[in-house]
């Protein structure tokens, strides 16, 4: 089992350095989810911890595509979330997990502007433990790679 696990999580991060068509979302969907009730918020919140394969991803860069939610205005963002999935389909909507969304912050402030189409993302993934806010990564030095048109 271990053996398995080993090679598991060498091929995800092999592949993932190279991107060799591999949606790097689909590894940070490796979560185990929980729900549990929040005393401070009074309502049941759902947590979710990385599976020991997404650990070794942690401090590495990575290219990902995704689409901007922005927290603010819609122009020059320089710290934003980001999703898999569109902001109607988006965790803070309802429609998905924590897994499937992160927290940019773009390289030595740089700002972008907002867009609907995907984007293309390159920057240092860190995982977060115990944040209160139930967001589990976070992309930092992040730069745009492209722009993918609808």
């Amino acid at each position: 089992m271990k053996y398995i696990l080993f090679t598991l999580v060498l091929f995800f991060t092999v592949n993932l350095s190279a991107q060799d068509n591999v949606d790097p979302w689909n590894i940070l969907a490796m979560v185990d989810k929980e729900s549990k009730f929040d005393d401070l918020l009074g309502m049941i919140i759902q947590t979710a911890t990385p599976k020991p394969v997404v650990e070794p991803l942690n401090g590495k860069e990575m290219t990902i595509k995704g689409h901007i939610i922005a927290l603010a205005a819609k122009t020059e963002l320089s710290h934003f979330m980001f999703s898999r999935y569109p902001q109607n389909m988006c965790f803070f909507c309802g429609a998905a997990g924590p897994e499937s969304a992160m927290q940019v912050f773009m390289k030595d402030g740089e700002k972008i502007n907002y867009t609907s189409d995907k984007v293309i993302l390159k920057g240092i993934l860190n995982i977060q433990k115990g944040d209160p806010s139930g967001l589990i990564y976070t992309l930092t030095d992040a730069e745009l790679l492209e722009i993918v048109k609808s």
